[in-house]
């Protein structure tokens, strides 16, 4: 268990890192907070035994917050 957690930590370090800020359309964002949910749930699912289930739910749950949150873009060209 130690062992996986020494890996885990790391491994979704890296992925919020190098997915973080992604894209300004809703679908980039929502790509991009998948990808991040997913891994958050599948190390959180691990943890209660079910690692599946896990990164299902960070999965969508991600997908939803990053779609939602893509920034306004409220100026107009001349």
């Amino acid at each position: 268990m130690l062992k996986t957690m020494h890996f885990a930590l790391p491994a979704l370090a890296a992925l919020a890192l190098t997915t973080a800020a992604c894209g300004n359309n809703p679908t980039d964002r929502a790509l991009t907070g998948g990808a991040i949910g997913a891994g958050s749930g599948a190390i959180v699912g691990s943890t209660v035994g079910s690692p599946i289930a896990g990164a299902v739910v960070g999965g969508a749950a991600g997908a939803v917050v990053g779609a939602a949150t893509t920034p306004n873009r409220d100026y107009y060209y001349r």
